[in-house]
Parts: structure tokens; C-alpha cells; sequence
């Protein structure tokens, strides 16, 4: 019999992420602060991008986005921005959605698991995602309660514990 594992992932379901944005649309049409200030939230594939006329807007368009994010339960961690930026007479703000576990962070997260974690307890990387196995499922139990404890700025999903 094969050695007890799961599996780690960065996933974020794409439907909630296209209602989050849907809803964050339909708040700022509606919105009397966002009235006649070309207010607009689209997304297109991972990315999402907040157009208004003043700096102070899009990041208002930002936090709305972000309160719909919590709400749908998608962490925070999965949303990379940085400063809105004036493109002729309104400002951009895109913001991309990480899918997966970047190299360099799962190499952190397996040396981690190498470092701090129980004797035994092995992890590798698998493309965008890692496979822990161990020799028993207490150890993989610790192992998750660590990881869950540090904070990796990603979302990490444990799933296929065998």
C-alpha cells in the first residue's frame, strides 16, 4: 500500500471570481459617489481591470471589488495589484488573479515542510502545485496545522489526502 499524502494548491474558482466582478459592476452603476465618473470593473480571462477618472475612485472601485472577494469567500492573497496608473484623462487599475504556486514560493513552502515539519514527511514539487507524503497521516496533520499557521501569501488548498 502507498504512503499516505495530499496534495497543496492555489486554486480560485473562476465563477465566484466572475460574480465577485459582476456584482462589483452592478454596485458601482448604481453607487451615487460613482455617478459620471466613467466607473467600470471587466474582467477578461485572469485579469481584472478598474477604470475611473481620479486615482481616489479606482481605489474605491478596489475596495468594493475586495469586500465582494470576502464575501465570496476567495482569499485576498489571490489578487496582485499595484499603483493605478493615468492613461489619458482616466486612471487604470489592473489586477491579476494567481492561479497556482509559483516556483520560487512552493520551494519555500517544501523547504519548510523539510526544515520544521516531522521526521519522514516528504514534499515535491509538481508543477504548480506540491505532493506531501509521509509514513503516517498524524504527521500529514501536523504538516497541514503548519502550514495553515504561516503565512505564504498565496492561498493554500490541501485536497487528495489519501
Amino acid at each position: 500500500m502507498a504512503d499516505p499524502s495530499f496534495d497543496i494548491v492555489s486554486k480560485v474558482d473562476t465563477q465566484e471570481i466572475d460574480n465577485a466582478v459582476n456584482q462589483t459592476a452592478k454596485e458601482i452603476r448604481t453607487r451615487f459617489d460613482f455617478r459620471d465618473t466613467g466607473a467600470s470593473a471587466t474582467l477578461s480571462g485572469e485579469s481584472i481591470l478598474l477604470v475611473a477618472n481620479t486615482d481616489e475612485r479606482v481605489r474605491a472601485i478596489l475596495d468594493v471589488l475586495q469586500e465582494k472577494f470576502v464575501k465570496r469567500g476567495i482569499s485576498l492573497k489571490a489578487l496582485s495589484f499595484d499603483e493605478p496608473k493615468a492613461s489619458g484623462k482616466e486612471f487604470r487599475l489592473p489586477v491579476t488573479v494567481q492561479q497556482g504556486i509559483a516556483e520560487d514560493k512552493a520551494r519555500s513552502i517544501a523547504k519548510k515542510i523539510r526544515t520544521d515539519g516531522p521526521k519522514g514527511v516528504q514534499a515535491q514539487i509538481q508543477g504548480d502545485q506540491l505532493r506531501v507524503t509521509g509514513k503516517k497521516r498524524d504527521d500529514l496533520q501536523r504538516v497541514i496545522a503548519m502550514l495553515k499557521a504561516e503565512d505564504f501569501e498565496v492561498p493554500l488548498q490541501f485536497v487528495n489526502y489519501r
